[in-house]
């Protein structure tokens, strides 16, 4: 049995999530994206009809979606905020080694390193307040003191470790994260 590919949309918004995370958004042209995600041109436009921006947007959030997934899927299981973070960074330093050491966090490659302009920065505030929310569910879950102060450390460690990683070349310094985090259990 063959699977049936991604709807053309689907892959749209795939394939550009993957080229931005690897080189940027303004790294990225048209025609390079549409062969990529094997789509006609008509179809960009058609289902976003601002073209390569609001394509952005779209791959941004789906990237978001991964992330958020990601964190659930850590810390549902987990007995401790700790434990929780200990998963987390290891399936990073996973995606870290996968990628290739070079490709930059998919939502600033996208809409930082994109054009300027406050919906690309007023989009990426709230795909990473949802990271720092779904964070502090579970410090509060766990019972941490301040959980809005745990999930933005959180926070901070992953986009600033994953920076020191690609410096280095190295996911050790993903998987060192959780060190790095105050304890509480």
């Amino acid at each position: 049995m063959t699977q049936r590919p991604l709807p053309t949309k689907d892959r749209l918004i795939r394939t550009a999530a993957q080229l931005f995370q690897r080189r940027g958004y303004h790294g990225v042209g048209l025609s390079e994206l549409l062969t990529e995600a094997e789509a006609p041109k008509g179809s960009l436009y058609h289902h976003f009809p601002n073209g390569k921006s609001d394509l952005a947007l779209a791959s941004a959030t789906w990237a978001s979606d991964q992330m958020l997934r990601l964190i659930a899927a850590s810390f549902e299981p987990a007995e401790s905020f700790h434990a929780g973070m200990q998963v987390l960074c290891g399936k990073v330093a996973k995606l870290f080694d996968k990628s290739g050491q070079w490709d930059g966090c998919p939502i600033s490659s996208t809409l930082f390193e994109g054009p300027d302009n406050a919906a690309f920065r007023a989009h990426a505030r709230h795909l990473f307040e949802g990271w720092i929310t779904e964070g502090a569910h579970h410090a509060r879950r766990f019972g941490l003191g301040d959980p809005q102060k745990t999930a933005e450390t959180m926070f901070i460690l992953l986009q600033g470790g994953w920076m020191l990683a690609r410096a280095r070349q190295s996911s050790d310094v993903l998987r060192r994260l959780p060190e790095m985090l105050p304890r509480a259990d």
